[in-house]
């Protein structure tokens, strides 16, 4: 069923924001209506001719009406909530001459409208029985602001938290590689050899023989010496490669928290029983219709 949701704010700019609001929650830019009123006079009246519609829309609004006759804004509320002369449509008419900015949402469904309501309520939409008791008008009863007209009864929001759980990305640890060189005494042991010339003299007293006189001239012998030295030398050899990597663990945790939740309590006046729902009385009508 079509249903038509309208919201009072104080001003074009809040209308025009929860307007923007409502296109992101999913609406269509055609069936969202803004109409910006003029300012109102002391008798509680406002010039009719100070309403535009200020949306850009195709949608018949409340403002349009208003802008062509005084008693248009009358009309258009009695045509929506059912075409009658209703308590609620003369509250509504009240405080749409008040100078407000009126936003109205073409609903296809309860659901869409109940959504809409949520939506105009969170963006500041004006109180209308509070501000039609501020404005002088009798007989105001306790409908909220942004209701969703086009039904009957009064109704009671149920608000119902839903846990969410996300995921973030802490640095819990980790490691660094750092390099340096030290020094460190180390020792090592090698055999060197040395050579030495040594002198022997043996006396000797034996005729001479012709060998002993060829050598019986002047001549010198020489024999050398040598000795081992230890050289060091350095070699620089990889012995081990020391590598930074990640491996990845998955693991499930269970996230235990409360929500909470409206219920609703419906008293039965005639016979004082009491029952408890999670729906707001309309939806618990329709559900048991």
């Amino acid at each position: 069923m079509n249903q038509t949701v309208v919201g009072f704010f104080d001003n074009i700019q809040a209308a025009q924001q929860a307007s923007a609001q409502l296109i992101a929650a999913g609406f269509t830019q055609e069936n969202v209506d803004i109409s910006s009123g003029g300012a109102a006079t002391a008798g509680g009246s406002t010039n009719s001719s100070n309403y535009q519609n200020t949306s850009g829309t195709t949608t018949e609004a409340v403002g349009d009406a208003a802008g062509r006759t005084g008693d248009s804004v009358s009309n258009f509320f009695s045509n929506l909530f059912g075409g009658d002369d209703t308590e609620d449509a003369r509250r509504y008419s009240h405080v749409a001459r008040q100078g407000h900015s009126i936003l109205t949402v073409h609903c296809q469904s309860a659901e869409h409208a109940h959504r809409a309501a949520e939506i105009l309520d969170n963006a500041g939409a004006v109180d209308v029985d509070e501000r039609a008791a501020q404005t002088g008008y009798a007989g105001a009863n306790n409908l909220q602001a942004g209701a969703t007209t086009g039904q009957e009864g009064l109704s009671a929001q149920v608000i119902e938290e839903n846990l969410q759980v996300g995921k973030r990305v802490e640095q819990t640890g980790g490691a660094r590689l750092r390099s340096r060189i030290v020094e460190r005494p180390v020792e090592a042991s090698v055999r060197l050899r040395e050579e030495h010339v040594s002198v022997e003299r043996h006396p000797v007293n034996r005729p001479a023989t012709e060998a002993d006189f060829n050598a019986f001239k002047e001549g010198e012998i020489e024999i050398t010496e040598s000795a081992e030295r230890a050289v060091v030398g350095k070699e620089a050899r990889v012995v081990e490669e020391v590598t930074l990597g990640k491996e990845v663990t998955e693991r499930e945790e269970t996230i235990r928290d409360t929500v909470r939740k409206t219920e609703v309590d419906v008293e039965r006046i005639n016979d004082a029983t009491t029952q408890r729902s999670g729906y707001t009385t309309d939806e618990e009508q329709r559900r048991n219709s």
